[in-house]
């Protein structure tokens, strides 16, 4: 299927919304990009185009359901909706697009879903991931954030920001939210596949996140047997394709040239950079 600038992908029950940039993936590698705990299509921004020109690859991105103008999902969310993501909703997400090959590249909960798809499925389509900001643990700093964002929403100004990006912005705040604070939620842990990536892994971390500690790198580079590089920025938090833009993209942008190189894809790389 060619796929359109913009639409919606119909996966099981769920409606979700995307957008494509550069060439197709019968064309270029894609890059899939997996947003955040409270992201969507348009919280990337300008970060696809920045990427797609920067790699000569083609970028897919999606509004997971309950985000964007995807379908809202069913509240509360199961503990285990990012697990229920990387097994069921992304191989047929991947399969709908005609992913032929690529890379990964996700954002804190992203990210997360990124590492469970990679650990558990042998897909040899994908030659590698880039996690930004991933959670493969609980930390205490990272709820107390994550307490202070409830706070935020309630009685702040968030609520309203983030309704300019949400159809339904409870139905994502909450779906969120309201799984991290779980109590059970602080026996979530994926490091266990970890192990079991077979790819190269490029983890970007803000040094001053504030959901995340260097432990989560620490804990990547301890548990996988694949190459793991790292990027710790200066000046950034949660969030450094938005806080460190420059140097996210130039981090993110090497390593994909690298990858695509071993796989015989770098003359589009180095083409599109010329």
């Amino acid at each position: 299927m060619k796929l359109e600038e913009s639409g919606h992908l119909a996966i099981g029950s769920q409606r979700l919304e995307y957008r494509f940039i550069g060439p197709q993936p019968d064309k270029a590698p894609t890059l899939v990009l997996l947003h955040e705990g409270l992201g969507c299509v348009g919280l990337w921004n300008d970060f696809p185009e920045k990427l797609s020109a920067a790699t000569g690859a083609g970028v897919f991105v999606y509004s997971r359901a309950g985000y964007g103008a995807s379908s809202p999902v069913k509240l509360p969310r199961p503990l285990g909706y990012m697990h229920d993501e990387a097994r069921e909703t992304l191989p047929r997400l991947l399969d709908a697009i005609g992913f032929r090959r690529g890379l990964l590249v996700g954002h804190s909960d992203g990210a997360s879903i990124a590492a469970i798809y990679a650990g558990s499925h042998q897909d040899h389509r994908v030659g590698g991931l880039v996690l930004i900001a991933p959670h493969f643990f609980t930390e205490d700093p990272g709820i107390a954030s994550i307490v202070e964002a409830k706070k935020a929403y309630e009685t702040g100004d968030l609520r309203a920001r983030l309704a300019r990006w949400h159809a339904d912005v409870d139905n994502a705040f909450k779906g969120w939210n309201g799984a991290w604070l779980d109590p059970e939620f602080r026996k979530w842990d994926i490091t266990g596949f970890l192990a079991y990536i077979r790819v190269p892994m490029l983890i970007v971390q803000g040094k001053d996140d504030q959901y995340g500690t260097v432990r989560q790198i620490e804990v990547a580079q301890q548990e996988c047997y694949c190459p793991v590089e790292v990027a710790l920025l200066p000046g950034a938090r949660h969030s450094p394709q938005r806080d460190a833009p420059e140097p996210t993209l130039k981090a993110i942008s090497e390593f994909v040239e690298r990858v695509l190189s071993e796989s015989g894809e770098g003359s589009l790389s180095r083409h599109a950079r010329a």
